[in-house]
């Protein structure tokens, strides 16, 4: 790596034992990169405002030349990040993937695109026929069948009005939604 890496807590005190984690989780990223010209790693333990357990947020951010890879924006709710060190690991697997997407199209390599994933709103349901639409907050609507449901129990929930997440596809007669899951 050609500079020092940035480590920095908020909302906790800084932890040997964290920073010691974090810092061999940066030398394993060198093996997929020898190039990295910075990385700024933020620990941080939001106020949970009287919630029992703080859900830690890992935010990484990594410069290579060409690029910059951040993971760790999103503000979803894991609880399983209510221990520091599966929130470093969770960010720094996430980092390894964007990493070696990059190295592989900066070689040439076609990259098989994620979908993001979108938030919106049944609008209309057949649940007679097992389909219906999904109607997002820029007004685009999106057409989902219950077999793009995580389970027979959520399609059962739905009704007109539930938020949902999901992921966007183009088909022959439009965008379609899958893995559409409650919100």
């Amino acid at each position: 790596m050609e500079i020092i890496p940035q480590i920095r807590f908020r909302g906790m005190e800084p932890s040997a034992s964290v920073e010691a984690a974090v810092r061999e989780r940066i030398a394993r990223l060198e093996r997929f990169h020898k190039r990295i010209t910075s990385c700024n790693v933020i620990v941080e333990a939001p106020h949970r405002h009287g919630r029992k357990g703080s859900i830690y947020h890992v935010r990484v951010d990594i410069t290579v030349p060409g690029r910059e890879i951040v993971v760790g924006r999103e503000r979803e709710e894991n609880h399983a990040h209510e221990d520091v060190l599966v929130a470093i690991r969770d960010s720094f697997n996430a980092a390894q993937r964007r990493l070696e997407d990059a190295v592989r199209e900066m070689s040439g390599y076609r990259v098989k695109p994620h979908p993001e994933t979108l938030h919106g709103e049944v609008a209309r349901l057949v649940p007679e026929e097992g389909f219906g639409f999904i109607t997002t907050a820029d007004g685009r609507e999106f057409f989902f069948r219950r077999e793009g449901m995580g389970s027979d129990d959520q399609w059962k929930q739905l009704k007109v009005g539930t938020e949902v997440r999901f992921a966007e596809h183009e088909g022959e007669k439009g965008p379609y939604a899958s893995g559409v899951s409650i919100a």
